[in-house]
Formats: structure tokens, C-alpha cells, sequence
């Protein structure tokens, strides 16, 4: 880091004087944060979109199963996502076992999360009978709500903020020391939510690629391995990972995503031949 930097952080936009923090509303007695809002506002947006989807012909489930769908997700989110985060990136936490409940606090796994969700998928496709990539392909137009407001929500909570730079957008994080960082969570936040929905939706309502089982789930696989990849250069890694980092040259953001990456490619490249007659749990037309 330059002397320059340093000496010019006044001059850079101050996380302070934006007037965000993590809590959203202080009863005193109880607090609710941005973080929870967060997850609760993307899994109940994701759900009102998901009956939409469902409206279309030749939809892989029905109205009941999505009802189920609702509670599965959720707890394969929040489990897999709190135990991805203790696993790949701060397995100490397991030293003080009543820490892995302090979820108001952050550390959640986006990979972990993603393994909970697909695990949750898998056995409520298993249970009913239901096509698992056509469920996973719906469910995965759905997740740019929850990724957007999460991100946001890492912002005003004051974490994962980025490297240091003297961008003009640079930001004085008061968590992150004295020093201008990238606001990578908002990087994120836009590639992962906006990007990802700008390109899954049309493809959904504008043609036929829901037909194609596993096109629109390995897609949000790859923009989403994508994107994260990238940002990773720019976001400050996880000091007790520095070493992973020293050593590969790659943070463990990236070498997570690079499975997704393949397997989304996998996916996209090889759903025309998996293409079949599709007859609807909702709406009133098989498709070809």
C-alpha cells in the first residue's frame, strides 16, 4: 500500500457518513438487523416468484410442492450455508460450540449454502417424484433476490469489504482500518443479483430454455462462478486464509467456485439432449 493512500484516506467517502449500520430496527430489549431481513426477504420474494414461474405451462411442480419447497430451502440455506462457512473458512468456531448459533453475527457460506439448498431440492424432488434439474432450474431464477440483499446487507453490516485502492468510490470501512477499500460487496451485489437476474429471467419468459432440464441452473451456476471469481480479486481475502492465498495465488472464494464454474458449463452444454416431452403440474399444455 502506498504512502499516498494512506495519507489521503480522509479524502475518500467515509462508511460512517453514510448512515448505515446492521441493526434495522433497535427495540432495546430485541434487535432486528439488515443481515436476517436479508435472507427473510430474498427466501419470501424468491417464493412469490417461484408461483409465477409455476403459472407456465409445463411447470415441474405444483402449488403444494412449492409450499414445501419454501421450508426445505430455507433450512437448507441457513444450515448449509452456516455450515459451509465453519467448514471452508473458520472451522475455530467449533472451539466455542455456542457460536455456531450467533447467525445475527454473519459468517454464512454462499457454497454452503448452495450445497444446503441443492441437498434440500434433491429430497423433496426424491419424495414426490419431481424431475430434480427441472425444480433446481426454477429454484435457480428465484436466488438473484436473495444474493442481491444479502450483499447489501454484508455492506451495512460492515464486512467482506474489499482490498485496498484508491478508486474514487473507494470507502473508509471502519472495520476494515484506516485505509480506502472497494466496496466489493457492492460488486457483488450487482453482478450476483442484478447481472444474474437480467440475464436468467428473459431467458425463462422469452424462450424455451425451462424446457431444457438444467440450462437455467447450470447458467446461474456459471454467472454466479463467474462473477465471484472476479470480485475475488478485488475483495480483501479471509485473514485466517491469507496463507491459501500466498500460496496459490487464489483465494478459497475462487477455488470453491471453480467446480461450480465446470459443473454449470457441464450442465448448459449438455441440456438440449436431455430435452423430452414435459407434461405440466401447472397450467394446461404438454410441451414438446
Amino acid at each position: 500500500m502506498s504512502f499516498e493512500i494512506i495519507a489521503s484516506a480522509a479524502g475518500y467517502i467515509q462508511f460512517t457518513d453514510l448512515g448505515v449500520g446492521p441493526v434495522a430496527l433497535d427495540l432495546g430489549f430485541f434487535q432486528i438487523r439488515w443481515y436476517s431481513l436479508g435472507y427473510l426477504a430474498g427466501i419470501l420474494l424468491g417464493y412469490w416468484l417461484l408461483l409465477k414461474l409455476l403459472a407456465r405451462p409445463g411447470a415441474p411442480m405444483s402449488r403444494e410442492h412449492a409450499d414445501d419447497m419454501i421450508l426445505y430451502a430455507t433450512l437448507g440455506i441457513i444450515l448449509g450455508g452456516r455450515i459451509g462457512y465453519i467448514l471452508f473458512y473458520q472451522p475455530s468456531i467449533l472451539q466455542n460450540p455456542l457460536d455456531i448459533f450467533k447467525l445475527w453475527e454473519g459468517g454464512m457460506s454462499l457454497h454452503g449454502g448452495t450445497l444446503g439448498t441443492i441437498f434440500a431440492i434433491w429430497l423433496l424432488a426424491r419424495k414426490h417424484k419431481l424431475s430434480f434439474l427441472r425444480v433446481c432450474d426454477y429454484i435457480a431464477c428465484t436466488i438473484p433476490f436473495g444474493l442481491f440483499l444479502v450483499r447489501l446487507a454484508n455492506f451495512v453490516n460492515d464486512e467482506l469489504w474489499g482490498r485496498v485502492t484508491d478508486v474514487p468510490w473507494a470507502i473508509v470501512f471502519p472495520n476494515g482500518g484506516d485505509l480506502p477499500r472497494h466496496p466489493s460487496q457492492l460488486y457483488e451485489a450487482a453482478l450476483e443479483g442484478l447481472v444474474m437476474a437480467a440475464i436468467l429471467w428473459p431467458l425463462f419468459w422469452k424462450t424455451q430454455a425451462r424446457y431444457k432440464p438444467g440450462f437455467l441452473f447450470g447458467m446461474a451456476a456459471v454467472i454466479y462462478g463467474v462473477a465471484r471469481f472476479t470480485v475475488e480479486f478485488f475483495r480483501e481475502p479471509d485473514q485466517q486464509l491469507q496463507w491459501l492465498v500466498e500460496a496459490s495465488g487464489l483465494s478459497m472464494g475462487q477455488w470453491l467456485t471453480i467446480p461450480m464454474i465446470l459443473i454449470g458449463l457441464f450442465l448448459v452444454f449438455t441440456a438440449g439432449a436431455r430435452r423430452q416431452r414435459v407434461e405440466p403440474f401447472a397450467g394446461s399444455n404438454s410441451v414438446a
